[in-house]
């Protein structure tokens, strides 16, 4: 009977011991989580043997790590858009700037008000296209723009395109020329974001183009293709990083966005696009997948 007790008595010591050594150890990890930044790599370590203990700490670290990440994350998201909104502040107040400039005007020679005004409401468009742009960016950075990729007729929302850009396209006396292998073409995009690939692609032909606008299509492809003006050539590796602009480019508008937000896009739809001189002449090729991706 006594050495059952004493059995007893010294089980009943070594959970007490246990349970002892469980407790100390929770307040040690939860003072450290208690202390310890979102973004510090600091991982919680377990002294008790037995494999629950462990599988609660690599489950905690595991979270830590996720929220680290989040935290890295947000924080470089804002960088990225302070940094985007310093570059292009400037961009947005030389439009607006010109349209007071021109509306002071106004008051003092009404004679003039149609010339005024066509100045002023240019001035606005020029405006409005870079919000646009910048709201677009934006969302796309922030994951804010959910996409729905599936078969998307390519010929139809080029003809939507160049009809948006036609007053333009007249007035630098560009007529389009399209080279479609089939008119049904189709490729696997979301029909709102190749509405806008398109748009961003003329526009750029537009504002940094010499004249002319050719656009070929075949099976998973099409390309842009424009002869350039006088001035500096694009160095086509970086035409569509955030911001770049070669030397002559802000001359004729625009914040950099636009190759950029093509990019995004066509990455986000599973494709790719890329660039290349030939001669004189820029050519931008969307490549799309074959298939659900």
């Amino acid at each position: 009977m006594l050495a059952v007790l004493v059995l007893t008595l010294g089980a009943l010591g070594i959970a007490v011991l246990r349970l002892w050594s469980y407790r100390a150890q929770m307040l040690e990890m939860a003072q450290m989580l208690e202390e310890t930044p979102a973004e510090s790599n600091l991982r919680l370590t377990v002294r008790m043997s037995g494999a629950v203990p462990r599988r609660l700490c690599r489950a905690v670290n595991a979270r830590l790590e996720q929220g680290r990440q989040l935290c890295l994350e947000t924080r470089r998201r804002e960088q990225e858009l302070k940094y985007t909104m310093a570059c292009i502040s400037h961009d947005i107040r030389t439009p607006l700037a010109g349209a007071m400039g021109y509306l002071e005007l106004l008051e003092g020679e009404p004679e003039r008000q149609g010339e005024y005004f066509g100045i002023v409401r240019k001035r606005l468009e020029e405006l409005e296209e870079l919000l646009e742009e910048l709201f677009l960016y934006t969302r796309l950075q922030g994951g804010s723009l959910p996409l729905t990729c599936g078969d998307t007729a390519a010929l139809p929302l080029l003809w939507e395109a160049l009809a948006e850009f036609y007053p333009r396209l007249t007035a630098a006396g560009i007529e389009p020329e399209l080279q479609f292998e089939r008119e049904d073409l189709t490729v696997w995009a979301d029909p709102d974001a190749l509405g806008r690939v398109y748009r961003n692609l003329i526009a750029n032909a537009l504002r940094h183009g010499g004249g002319g606008l050719r656009v070929t299509g075949r099976d998973g492809e099409v390309c842009f293709s424009n002869a350039l003006g006088p001035g500096p050539r694009p160095d086509p590796e970086r035409l569509f990083d955030r911001f770049y602009q070669n030397s002559s480019a802000r001359t004729k508008g625009g914040a950099g966005l636009g190759l950029s937000i093509v990019r995004e896009l066509m990455e986000r739809m599973g494709g790719q696009v890329s660039a290349r001189m030939e001669g004189d002449a820029l050519e931008v090729k969307l490549s799309f997948p074959g298939k659900a991706v």
